[in-house]
């Protein structure tokens, strides 16, 4: 059985390879999370994936978006501890599924896989249209400028 309460502990007191600091100032003291799961990237028990026994979170590969969703049931395999389930490339059949499958959840994950969900189907519909107007050449083409060149080329009109 997953202790998430001791989890935490030990994360929190002790040692979490994923946890980083930044120091703004010194008494002001932050702390994030590096974990490739978690959805908001501040190390908070909320917002843990390796501390919530039920945890759920949005990330795109290759173009796709999943949901991935932690289950309790498949923690003594780690290697399977995550279902992944793809969504829809449709916004609002995507947050359908969403609702779904993360009907049991706490309201402010919910609330926050949908807010990554949004911002990661925005710059999906970026690319896309970046792509679709290089395929079309409507892109300018850059070119790169030759500083040593161009200084080269200089020094040798001042001299002549």
């Amino acid at each position: 059985m997953q202790n998430d309460e001791m989890i935490w502990q030990v994360i929190n007191h002790q040692f979490c390879s994923y946890k980083s600091n930044l120091q703004k100032a010194l008494s002001d003291k932050r702390q994030f999370c590096k974990h490739p799961y978690s959805t908001t990237g501040v190390c908070n028990r909320s917002s843990c994936p390796l501390a919530n026994s039920k945890y759920a979170t949005v990330k795109e590969e290759n173009g796709r978006i999943h949901l991935y969703i932690k289950t309790v049931e498949r923690a003594h395999s780690p290697k399977n501890l995550w279902e992944k389930i793809y969504l829809s490339r449709n916004y609002s059949k995507a947050l359908a599924q969403l609702d779904e499958h993360l009907a049991y959840f706490p309201k402010a994950q919910v609330h926050r896989n949908k807010q990554r969900l949004t911002k990661i189907h925005q710059y999906l519909l970026r690319m896309r249209k970046l792509k679709l107007r290089e395929i079309n050449g409507t892109k300018a083409k850059l070119s790169r400028v030759h500083k040593k060149v161009e200084q080269r080329e200089e020094r040798r009109e001042k001299k002549a």
